[in-house]
């Protein structure tokens, strides 16, 4: 697999005619030359690919290596997806135990509220006693100087 030509091939074809010699695309095999993983040469500033008397549309052995790797794969997403369901169902049954542990709405407000209404209403008279006049400036007023 480099510059020189190999002698046990009988083909050498153009990179798009061993494409759709093997049944790949154009840039699956430029690929390929690149990792060094079917045999080329190099010819006149061209690459050629080298192709034996059995590599003609993809061999059986590519063929079944597919089917078992497509197959795993369908097997991989299905237990995924009964993955995901299972903790779906997890978390629909962790909802459910949260709800019924929390205690129900009361009916009196909190007594966080009530506070709040004391302490207005504490305001309100503190802001009235504010405005008031002092009864000791009143006193003041009122004795001669």
């Amino acid at each position: 697999m480099g510059e020189e030509p190999r002698r046990d091939t009988s083909r050498r074809l153009s990179v798009g005619e061993a494409a759709d010699e093997l049944g790949v695309s154009v840039d699956a095999l430029r690929s390929r030359v690149k990792r060094g993983t079917i045999p080329y040469t190099k010819h006149g500033g061209r690459v050629w690919i080298l192709l034996g008397e059995g590599q003609a549309n993809r061999p059986v052995d590519d063929q079944s290596e597919t089917n078992t790797l497509i197959s795993e794969m369908r097997a991989r997403i299905e237990f995924l997806e009964e993955e995901h369901k299972r903790k779906d169902a997890i978390l629909l049954n962790m909802t459910e135990a949260m709800k019924a542990l929390s205690p129900p709405p009361e009916e009196n407000p909190p007594a966080h509220e009530q506070e709040t209404s004391t302490a207005a209403e504490r305001r309100k008279a503190l802001t009235a006693a504010l405005q008031a006049p002092c009864p000791n400036c009143l006193v003041r007023q009122a004795q001669p100087q």
